[in-house]
């Protein structure tokens, strides 16, 4: 029985890592709960400073990423993930001009949603 309880462990799905990027406080913990209740693993972060920071020491399998952050904005952190990850980026922004979104996507962003969400 040992053996199978060990078995079914180790092909336990690993969870899906997302690190949500947002300067709007209650939109990142709106995001956390809904995502961390779904089986998702979330990392988040304020600002670009804070989100290069956990992106340095854990990988991260998708980003839900401001457009609109202080400091560095969201196409910026795009253009950094792009030239070092894989990992799907998801823009979000409170703009909903089609240019908006074709810059996002030509940054390297996989989508590009629109808030309210």
């Amino acid at each position: 029985m040992r053996v199978a309880q060990v078995a079914e462990a180790s092909t336990a799905p690993i969870p899906v890592r997302v690190l949500v990027v947002d300067d709007e406080t209650g939109i990142r913990e709106l995001l956390d709960r809904y995502l961390s209740a779904q089986g998702f693993r979330v990392s988040t972060a304020e600002d670009a400073t804070a989100a290069r920071a956990i992106l340095d020491r854990e990988p991260i399998d998708l980003i839900l990423l401001d457009v609109g952050l202080p400091g560095e904005d969201g196409l910026s952190l795009t253009r950094h993930v792009r030239a070092r990850s894989n990992g799907a980026v998801i823009l979000v922004s409170g703009h909903a001009d089609p240019v908006d979104r074709v810059v996002g996507l030509e940054v390297g962003a996989d989508d590009y949603v629109t808030k309210p969400f």
